[in-house]
C-alpha cells in the first residue's frame, strides 16, 4: 500500500485517497479488501439474530482490538472509536429502552421511577442489547472500511469475485462524484462570497444560500458526467468482456490466514456465549 499522506480535503471526501502507513505493525492496510470483508461478514449477519448483551460486547472488544492494533491511530480514529461510537451506542440504548413496552418487562426490577412512569431493568437490557448489537456490527464493518480504499475494493471484487468490470468501474466512477461535488461546492461558495452574494445572516439566509447552490451544482454535475462518459467511450470501455489490470490486488497466504483467524475467533465467541436458546 502506498504510504503517501493525502491532503485534509481529499482525506475527508476522496475514496481514491491512499492510506498512510507509519508502522510495519499496521497489517490491515496490506491485506486484500475481501479478506477483511469475508472474515467478519458471517459474524455480522449472525449478530442480527442475537439478543444478549455479552455476545455483541465481545465482538465490540474484538473489533476495537483489531483496529487499534492494525490501523494507523489518528485523532479522527480516536474520535470515532472513543467518542462517536460509544455515544451513539449509549443514545440508541437509552432510546430503545424508553420505547420498550413496560408490560413486556413488568416482571423485572424497576430501575427508575418518575411519578407513575417506571423504567424497568428489563427494558434497559433490551435497549442496550440492541444498541450493542448495532455498535458491534458497525465496529466490525469499520475494520475494512477504515483501512481500504475504493479502487482496491473494486479491483479485488473484479479480480477475485469476478464481478463484471463494467459494473465495478462504473460504480466507482459514480462514487467519484462525491469529492467532485465537494470541490464544486467550495468553488461556488467562494464565487458567491467574492461577488458579495452572502444573503445576510441567520437560518433563513443560510437556507436561501443553499437553494442558490443547487442550480450551479446540477450544471457542474451534468458537465462532469458528460466528460466521464466521453472519456469512457474514447477508451472503448465495455467493448470487450474482460480487461487487463495495471494494479493487481492478489489474495495471498496472509489474507487466507486472516480470514480463517477471523472466522475462528467469531466462532469461538459464539460458542463461548451461545446466545440462542435451544428448545
Amino acid at each position: 500500500m502506498t504510504a503517501t499522506a493525502p491532503t485534509p480535503a481529499s482525506a475527508a471526501f476522496d475514496p481514491y485517497a491512499t492510506m498512510t502507513v507509519t508502522s510495519r505493525h499496521q497489517f490491515l492496510y496490506a491485506l486484500n479488501p475481501l479478506a477483511k470483508v469475508v472474515g467478519f461478514a458471517p459474524a455480522m449477519v449472525l449478530l442480527i439474530f442475537v439478543r444478549d448483551l455479552a455476545t455483541p460486547a465481545a465482538f465490540l472488544v474484538l473489533a476495537y482490538a483489531v483496529i487499534m492494533i492494525g490501523a494507523r491511530l489518528t485523532g479522527r480514529l480516536f474520535a470515532l472509536m472513543l467518542l462517536a461510537l460509544p455515544v451513539g451506542v449509549l443514545a440508541i440504548g437509552v432510546g430503545f429502552s424508553l420505547w420498550v413496552d413496560a408490560a413486556l418487562v413488568a416482571d423485572s426490577a424497576p430501575f427508575l421511577r418518575v411519578g407513575d412512569w417506571t423504567l424497568y431493568s428489563g427494558a434497559l437490557e433490551i435497549g442496550f442489547a440492541t444498541a450493542l448489537r448495532l455498535g458491534s456490527i458497525m465496529a466490525l464493518a469499520l475494520i475494512g472500511g477504515l483501512t481500504t480504499t475504493g479502487p482496491d475494493l473494486v479491483r479485488a471484487s473484479v479480480q477475485q469475485l469476478r464481478v463484471p468490470y463494467r459494473i465495478g468501474y462504473t460504480a466507482l466512477a459514480a462514487f467519484r462524484f462525491v469529492p467532485r461535488f465537494g470541490h464544486e461546492l467550495a468553488v461556488i461558495r467562494a464565487a458567491h462570497r467574492v461577488r458579495g452574494h452572502h444573503g445576510g445572516r441567520g437560518p433563513f439566509a443560510r437556507i436561501a444560500r443553499g437553494w442558490g447552490y443547487i442550480v450551479p451544482l446540477l450544471a457542474g454535475a451534468i458537465r462532469h458526467a458528460e466528460r466521464v462518459a466521453l472519456a469512457m467511450d474514447s477508451r472503448a470501455f465495455g467493448a470487450h468482456p474482460t480487461r487487463t489490470e495495471r494494479h493487481l490486488v492478489p489474495f495471498r497466504a496472509r489474507d487466507f490466514v486472516f480470514t480463517v483467524a477471523s472466522v475462528a475467533a467469531s466462532a469461538a465467541i459464539f460458542v463461548a456465549f451461545f446466545p440462542w436458546q435451544l428448545p
